[in-house]
Parts: C-alpha cells; sequence; structure tokens
C-alpha cells in the first residue's frame, strides 16, 4: 500500500522534488552534459549523506517517485541493509517506474544475495510475457552482478530456450536483438554514476 501523508510529502520535496530529481535517476542522468553532470552528482552525494535511515524507510513507502529516489540513496550512501527491502520492492512491483532504481541498487551492492533477488525476480516475471515491467533491467543487472561476482546465474536464462529467450520471443512489445548487450551497458553506466556519487 503506497504512502501519502504529510511526513512522506516533506520527505519528497526535500529528496526528491529539487531540480525534479526523480526523473533523472535512471537514462537521464547517463545522458548528462559534464556542466549538468557535476551539481547533479554534488547534489545526490550530498542528500545520500544526510537522508536517515528512517527517512529512508518511509520514502520506500511511497510512490514511485519517493521509492526511485530512496533506491539510489540507498545505492550511493552503500546501506546495503535496505537490500531485503529492495528486493521485496521489486518481486512486488507494485508502483511502476521505480523497478529499475532497484535493479541499479542491488548491482550496485553487488553481492551474492542481490544476484539472488535479481534472478528470484526473474525467474517469476520472466514467465509472464504479458507483463511489460523491469525484466530487461534486471536481467542486465543480474549479467552485470555475474560479472562482478565471476558467477553464472544468468547464463541459464540466457542460453537457447532459456526463460529470457523465451520471454523475449512471446512478449508483444519487444523486438529486435534478443541480447542483453545494451541493458548490460545501461547497468553498468547506473553503478558508474553511483560510485561517482559515492565517492564525491
Amino acid at each position: 500500500m503506497i504512502r501519502y501523508d504529510s511526513e512522506t510529502q516533506a520527505l519528497y520535496l526535500r529528496y526528491c522534488f529539487p531540480a525534479r530529481r526523480y526523473l533523472k535517476l535512471g537514462g537521464a542522468v547517463l545522458r548528462m552534459s559534464r556542466e549538468e553532470y557535476a551539481p547533479f552528482v554534488h547534489a545526490l552525494s550530498a542528500d545520500a549523506k544526510a537522508v536517515s535511515d528512517a527517512e529512508l524507510a518511509i520514502l520506500f513507502e511511497g510512490s514511485w517517485r519517493e521509492r526511485r529516489t530512496a533506491a539510489w540513496l540507498a545505492a550511493v550512501s552503500r546501506r546495503d541493509h535496505f537490500r531485503e527491502r529492495l528486493g521485496a520492492l521489486l518481486l512486488e512491483s507494485e508502483v511502476c517506474f521505480a523497478g529499475g532504481a532497484y535493479c541499479v541498487a542491488l548491482a550496485s551492492f553487488g553481492t551474492t544475495r542481490d544476484a539472488d533477488l535479481l534472478a528470484a525476480y526473474l525467474d517469476r516475471y520472466l514467465r509472464r510475457p504479458d507483463l511489460a515491467y523491469d525484466q530487461p533491467t534486471a536481467m542486465g543487472a543480474l549479467a552485470y552482478t555475474d560479472s562482478v561476482l565471476h558467477g553464472d546465474l544468468a547464463g541459464p536464462l540466457l542460453e537457447e530456450g532459456g526463460l529470457w529467450r523465451r520471454w523475449f520471443q512471446d512478449a508483444p512489445h519487444m523486438q529486435g536483438d534478443d541480447g542483453i548487450s545494451n541493458y548490460l551497458g545501461g547497468i553498468r553506466r547506473a553503478c558508474a554514476v553511483v560510485d561517482d556519487c559515492a565517492n564525491t
């Protein structure tokens, strides 16, 4: 259930709304000019240091804007104790436009448990070609996490006859090449942004 109250609204105004940050956490940050990128990273880094765990917990109960922002703030501040919450939110897929941020956060933490949470999501939602959720982003995040861990959870999904191939073929909204290089590249760039913020 999505929380709407004065406390959530205050946190939205503090962490999500400035410069319409919630819209930039995703593909937009990857396309920023150098002049726009540096102050964006500085501001996100400062807020990631300032936000409390209690405030993050409230943001994770808000709408997609709050949840997307909270996932990035957790990633930048390396608060991997939110891992299970992120995995649950991803699996629930209660709101749109936030799942990609959960994937970025889990990939940035980069542990075996993060890979397991991404794999659990894919095991459920790659069986649903009728749903255009966050399957491609999660697939890229799992492949990225595999590359960091030298694991192979993504391998069986990607092989001929695997869940990814079948989902891609049967999903009416997916077209073109069923490879994941674009999704993997997007996660890699997003994790680089997280690292830039964390190191600022």
